[in-house]
């Protein structure tokens, strides 16, 4: 016998979108007059997840997913060029100086957090090479 909470565990997935046809086959369900709870059962689906579908399907007539506005980016395509334009010709440049030379062309204030990151998203890491001592041959020895 299964306890009620690890029942939901196993039912409920994260951050998993549900397909078109599973969204689909709620409406469907819907329209044969299953109740949420009897359509949950059947799918798999936490009735709140069936319950939203169906308001949504109600208010705008589709099932399909919205795009998700999200937090617009700090800098535009034109601003990542500008970017990696200044990089690719000298690659010895700090970050503070590369922030500063980007704000004066941008007139745009951007903070020199936002450069590493899009740095690194370009495939820019900052690596030094390793201190490698002078080995002459009496030094060989030594090692070996």
């Amino acid at each position: 016998m299964q306890t009620a909470s690890t029942y939901i565990c196993e039912r409920m997935a994260h951050s998993q979108e549900l397909s078109e046809f599973k969204r689909g086959t709620v409406i469907g369900c819907h329209l044969c007059n299953k109740s949420i709870r009897d359509i949950s059962f059947l799918l798999n689906i936490p009735q709140s997840t069936v319950s939203g579908i169906i308001t949504k399907w109600k208010k705008l007539g589709t099932t399909a997913t919205q795009t998700r506005s999200g937090r617009p980016r700090k800098m535009t395509e034109r601003g990542q060029r500008m970017l990696k334009r200044t990089v690719r010709r000298n690659r010895q440049l700090s970050a503070e100086s590369i922030v500063k030379d980007l704000q004066t062309s941008c007139l745009r204030q951007i903070s020199t957090t936002t450069v590493h990151r899009e740095l690194h998203r370009m495939g820019f890491h900052g690596q030094a090479a390793a201190s490698k001592p002078y080995i002459t041959k009496c030094n060989a020895k030594h090692w070996i």
